[in-house]
């Protein structure tokens, strides 16, 4: 029988290390064009320091100000996973701190995208360890559950699941299925390059601009010279 509330799924399928690796060094934006314009994280969900988030979900739903299943979750998760926290974007209590980030970068935990708050940010300035939140609030938690690891989770209006590409930079964070990772990556990189092209026409004077007035003359646009 399963204890809905207080249950923990160890297994997951992760997709391959060098698959999510290929998504490093593409821009947010350029990703999330190519999903429709969907699973974009909340912008309230804000970087804390300059590293990026890149790695594979690790989800853990809690109850708020509490922070029992995320440290178990610390014990659990392998190197290039990101440890997603489900606190209903709570920011009354902190749920994580410099001990915790500093002994996830040590295990090669690859980061932190949580829809609630944490503390020590001024040290977190200076630790390479990707970390995504709310805010921060000086305010710890508590340590009594319940709470669940790895099922689905809410982050920022974003359904995440175990297993799900994370990827974050200065723009914010976007969520990848494994299931469509594959096509995604190919469509972003042909978008990548596309906007490679268009950079080098505008330095040399050739963009062409004719599909703005052609859009215009679709739509019924009235130019008006009075």
């Amino acid at each position: 029988m399963s204890n809905v509330g207080l249950r923990i799924y160890t297994k997951i399928e992760r997709p391959s290390r060098d698959l999510v690796e290929q998504f490093r060094d593409l821009p947010t934006p350029n990703i999330a064009d190519n999903m429709g314009r969907f699973s974009c994280v909340d912008s309230q969900i804000r970087p804390f320091n300059k590293a990026k988030l890149l790695g594979t979900a690790f989800t853990v739903k809690s109850r708020t100000a509490d922070n029992l299943m995320f440290h178990k979750a610390l014990d659990l998760a392998k190197p290039g996973d990101i440890i997603v926290v489900d606190v209903q974007g709570d920011m009354i209590n902190a749920v994580t701190g410099e001990i915790m980030m500093r002994y996830a970068k040590k295990k090669g935990i690859s980061g932190f995208l949580i829809d609630g708050a944490i503390r020590d940010s001024g040290a977190l300035k200076n630790l390479d360890f990707s970390v995504y939140a709310k805010g921060s609030n000086p305010k710890g938690p508590y340590k009594d559950g319940p709470g669940e690891i790895n099922v689905p989770v809410s982050c920022g209006g974003v359904v995440v699941h175990p297993g799900d590409i994370v990827v974050g930079d200065e723009d914010g964070v976007v969520i990848i299925s494994s299931k469509d990772a594959e096509d995604v990556l190919k469509k972003t990189k042909e978008t990548f390059d596309k906007e490679a092209s268009i950079f080098e026409a505008i330095e040399n004077g050739t963009w062409d601009r004719s599909w703005v007035d052609e859009t215009l003359a679709e739509k019924g646009c009235e130019f008006i010279d009075e």
